[in-house]
C-alpha cells in the first residue's frame, strides 16, 4: 500500500530579490518522511490556486511550517502596525480555513511556530507580535547574529506540560526541553484551543484542539529539527505518521 501523503503548507518567499517563489525548508520534508513515514506533498500558499476542500481530497494529513512572516493583525481584530513585521496574506487565506477544515473532515493536523498561531487565530484566539515586550516574559528569539544550526536550535527553553494532557500522555513526562526561535505568541487562546504547554514566564508553547476527532497539536518550537533523534519532536512526527495511516486505512475501508 502507497504511503500516507502529508501536505507541508510553504511560504512566500522571493528568490534572488525578484522572483516569487513558494517554499519550505528542507527538515520539514525530511521530517515528515523519514520519522512520520509518509509521502510530503508541498502545498502552495495561494488561495486561488489551492481550494480546501480538493486539498483535503488528496492529503492524509497536514503540517504547519513556520515562517518569518506573521498571521495578519485584522484576522484577531487589530490593526497592522510595524510592531506586526512582516505578513504574507496569501498563507493566512489558505491556512487559517484549512485547520477549521482539517478539525472538522478528521485529518491530522501538527502546527510547528506560526503554525500554533495559526491554529489559534482559526478558532478566534489572538497572539502578541512581541512577547519580550510584556511583563514578566522573557526574549524567546534565536541569539542576535547567529548562524550556526546547533546554537540557534539550542535547547534552551523548558516547556512544562499540562498534567494528564495530551502531551504530557503522549511524550510520559510533564516537563520537555525545547528550541526558541520566535517573537510573536498567543495571547488569548481561541475557543476549543486547550493549552497543554507553557515556557517558565507563561508563554504559551503547545496546544490541542478539543474535541478533534485526529491528532490536533501546534507547538510554538521548531519540532522538525533533528527530529529523529530529538524524543519530543521524534514522538509528535511520528504520531502525526500513526494518525495519517490510520485516515488512509479509513478513507479506504470508507470506499471498498
Amino acid at each position: 500500500m502507497a504511503r500516507p501523503v502529508i501536505g507541508i503548507l510553504c511560504n512566500r518567499f522571493l528568490a534572488e530579490h525578484l522572483r516569487e517563489t513558494q517554499m519550505t525548508g528542507r527538515r520539514n520534508i525530511d521530517a515528515v518522511a523519514a520519522v512520520a513515514g509518509c509521502t510530503p506533498l508541498m502545498i502552495p500558499s495561494l488561495p486561488d490556486a489551492v481550494p480546501v476542500a480538493d486539498l483535503l481530497e488528496a492529503v492524509d494529513g497536514i503540517v504547519l511550517t513556520g515562517g518569518r512572516a506573521n498571521v495578519h493583525p485584522h484576522h484577531y481584530g487589530e490593526e497592522l502596525t510595524d510592531r506586526h513585521g512582516e505578513m504574507d496574506e496569501g498563507r493566512d487565506g489558505v491556512a487559517l480555513p484549512l485547520v477549521r477544515a482539517c478539525i472538522e473532515t478528521g485529518v491530522p493536523i501538527l502546527g510547528i511556530c506560526r503554525g500554533i498561531q495559526e491554529m489559534n487565530v482559526a478558532f478566534g484566539g489572538t497572539l502578541h507580535p512581541e512577547v519580550a515586550e510584556i511583563p514578566g516574559r522573557h526574549r524567546h528569539r534565536m541569539p542576535k547574529g547567529c548562524q550556526d544550526p546547533t546554537i540557534i536550535f539550542q535547547l534552551r527553553e523548558q516547556v512544562r506540560l499540562r498534567p494528564g494532557g495530551v502531551l504530557a500522555s503522549m511524550l510520559g513526562t510533564e516537563t520537555i526541553s525545547t528550541n526558541s526561535l520566535h517573537g510573536q505568541a498567543i495571547l488569548e487562546p481561541g475557543e476549543r484551543v486547550a493549552v497543554e504547554g507553557w515556557a517558565a514566564d507563561q508563554t504559551i508553547e503547545a496546544i490541542s484542539i478539543v474535541g478533534a476527532r485526529s491528532f490536533a497539536v501546534g507547538v510554538q518550537w521548531h519540532a522538525e529539527y533533528d527530529a529523529a533523534s530529538d524524543p519530543v519532536n521524534r514522538v509528535l512526527f511520528s504520531r502525526l505518521g500513526d494518525a495519517a495511516r490510520a485516515r488512509r486505512r479509513d478513507r479506504r475501508l470508507a470506499e471498498a
